[in-house]
């Protein structure tokens, strides 16, 4: 029967590998885990970033509008008249 303890062997080895593969695999995963965490936390902040970027950029937009609408009106109001006179 010695060929039973070397099956027996055999089998213990392999299920030692196996167990530490599971045990190193569970530890990547938690640590591949915790990164996709951080990533998320990281892009809703990026995220609200943009939102708040996205308001500036809308309120500079209307700003700009007018102030160009008040450019336009008082361009307007020179033309046609002599730069000397006044």
């Amino acid at each position: 029967m010695p060929e039973d303890s070397i099956a027996q062997s055999e089998i213990a080895a392999l299920t030692r590998r196996f167990e530490e593969s599971a045990t190193k695999a569970d530890r990547e995963f938690g640590i591949v885990k915790s990164d996709l965490t951080a990533v998320r936390l990281q892009v809703g902040n990026l995220d609200q970033k943009v939102d708040g970027l996205g308001e500036k950029l809308d309120t500079f937009i209307t700003e700009q509008r007018a102030a160009n609408a008040t450019l336009v009106q008082l361009l307007s109001n020179l033309v046609g008249k002599n730069p000397d006179s006044d």
